[in-house]
């Protein structure tokens, strides 16, 4: 797979990229490569959740093949560590039928560690995680601070207090490794290939706009059918797959004293729409932060879109290796 070209297409969620991505390698009277498609969104992996993970449509995986989609139960764990290897697979497979991959989705961190190699930081424990969150629940953000202070100075210096993600990952990689987050590397070997990174980029309200259409379509289609079967099957917001936007919001626990937590469904099904467009445009804001972390992106706009990136992709595919 050395210096072999790959496409990476990503976007904040209801950007539009499932749509470029039909149109971009349509017949549209331009020559465009062969492709399959890398699905580098972190809920896509779990079968079973469709309509709420806005999976491509089988119309057009059966146009262009999809990989990474379905390939893990929803009480199953999926992390970055897994998207790198198993996407790294896919592009050298694609590569192998003389096709471009794709990789595309809207999991800022995975799309980041794929291109710039992934830490050799331990990857999560849940079960480490969860005991921090119970201690943060109990101590407060304070406490847990002063312990990385302690224990790892340089990253408690660089971690804002309130950045809880920050915070609970530098104390997670302590108690796995034995040593500071600070130690390891930002990054690891990048992967042996030629990137062309693009953003799909829409104003903000314009975004906010069809993340409530889409959210609406979504309960249209059926997501409260979808989410009630998952629930009869034993699934719940303690299953990896089910803390996903879309799905958690659905959910309503009581946890009488001395008792283990009881979940039920919501019957306010205009309230879980609410809730579920809140979250869904308070993610899409915390996607757009993390997307300028990524370096050496191209921000394309919807307008003129396909004719831009195919001249993008006609330079990547005719570039010679140095």
């Amino acid at each position: 797979m050395e210096g072999r070209p790959v496409f990476v297409l990503f976007g904040p969620t209801a950007s539009g990229k499932t749509e470029l991505l039909s149109g971009l390698f349509s017949e549209r009277g331009r020559k465009t490569p062969s492709v399959e498609i890398v699905s580098a969104d972190s809920m896509q992996v779990y079968r079973g959740m469709d309509i709420g993970t806005a999976k491509p449509s089988l119309e057009l995986r059966r146009r262009f093949p999809h990989h990474l989609i379905d390939i893990r139960n929803p009480g199953e764990q999926f992390n970055a560590g897994d998207f790198v290897r198993l996407a790294g697979q896919a592009c050298a497979d694609i590569h192998s039928r003389g096709k471009l991959p794709v990789v595309s989705g809207g999991t800022g961190f995975y799309l980041k560690n794929f291109i710039l190699g992934l830490s050799g930081a331990p990857p999560s424990d849940p079960a480490v995680r969860d005991a921090l969150k119970k201690e943060l629940a109990e101590k407060g953000a304070e406490a847990l601070m002063e312990e990385l202070a302690e224990k790892d100075g340089e990253s408690a210096a660089r971690i804002h207090v309130n950045d809880i993600y920050r915070l609970l990952r530098a104390l997670e990689v302590l108690r796995l490794s034995g040593r500071p987050l600070s130690s390891f590397a930002l990054h690891g070997t990048p992967p042996p290939c030629r990137f062309l990174v693009v953003e799909l980029s829409r104003p903000r309200e314009e975004l906010y706009g069809r993340i409530e259409k889409r959210c609406a379509e979504m309960f249209r289609l059926g997501l409260a059918d979808e989410v009630e079967g998952l629930f009869r099957k034993g699934y719940t917001p303690e299953d990896p797959g089910m803390r996903a936007i879309g799905y958690r919001e659905f959910f309503v626990g009581d946890q009488p004293p001395s008792a283990e937590k009881t979940w039920r469904l919501s019957g306010d099904i205009d309230g879980v729409m609410e809730l579920v467009i809140r979250d869904s445009r308070r993610y899409a804001k915390r996607q757009l932060t993390f997307f300028a972390s990524i370096p050496k992106v191209v921000k394309v706009p919807p307008e003129g879109a396909f004719d831009r990136i195919l001249d993008l992709l006609s330079a990547l595919l005719h570039t010679q290796q140095s």
